[in-house]
């Protein structure tokens, strides 16, 4: 099937409500729309996820943002602008009308735009946001084939985007960046050496 149709079958499957699988920037995803709370909340199931974890997002474009985070610091938009597009998620205050599902009721959604433009594109076609929580049961190993996922969720996915392996073994870096001070939360592709001069301000 050529790109632009397949990205157009994904998209049908998420403003209906459904649940996609397939190749980010770094491992296999689980697909849904961000605002749908019901199917924020199948993700949660299909995963077996503990509550308390909120989910992570793609966005196509950085004006993208303001959908999503309310009041973006001034360190968010500095690392935005130097290491984005990139395996970096930045974490920002939520806005409030964001499901609780998403949040899981931190008060905070973390944003991610791939260095990947079949990535972007995909998530273009869906509406510009795509949840992006790795597509493998909790406490597993992420999915890096559409044949790993199958393994993981048989049919339960509506969809599963088979864009061959994936080309990594790192996550993203995750930074907490709702305050002045950037907080590491979780080390991946992007080191803490690249972070540094954010991070300096932390340790001041």
């Amino acid at each position: 099937m050529a790109e632009p149709s397949r990205y157009r079958q994904a998209a049908d499957v998420v403003k209906a409500g459904g649940v996609i699988a397939f190749r980010t920037d770094t491992f296999y995803g689980l697909g849904a729309d961000p605002l749908n709370a019901s199917a924020v909340r199948r993700i949660c199931e299909l995963k077996g996820r503990e509550a308390g974890k909120p989910i992570l997002l793609l966005i196509s474009d950085r004006d993208q943002v303001d959908r999503f985070v309310s009041s973006a610091s001034s360190t968010f938009h500095e690392l935005a602008e130097s290491l984005w597009p990139g395996p970096l998620t930045l974490v920002g205050t939520a806005r409030s009308n964001l499901p609780e599902e998403l949040t899981a009721g931190t008060g905070t959604v973390g944003l991610r735009l791939p260095d990947d433009e079949r990535v972007r594109n995909l998530v273009r076609a869906c509406g510009g946001s795509l949840t992006a929580t790795s597509a493998n049961l909790s406490n597993q190993a992420p999915a890096r084939t559409a044949g790993d996922v199958q393994t993981y969720f048989g049919e339960q996915i509506d969809l599963i985007l088979d864009e061959g392996e994936t080309e990594t073994n790192s996550p993203s870096t995750v930074v907490d960046v709702t305050a002045k001070e950037a907080r590491v939360i979780r080390e991946g592709l992007i080191t803490r050496s690249q972070l540094g001069k954010w991070l300096v301000k932390q340790d001041s």
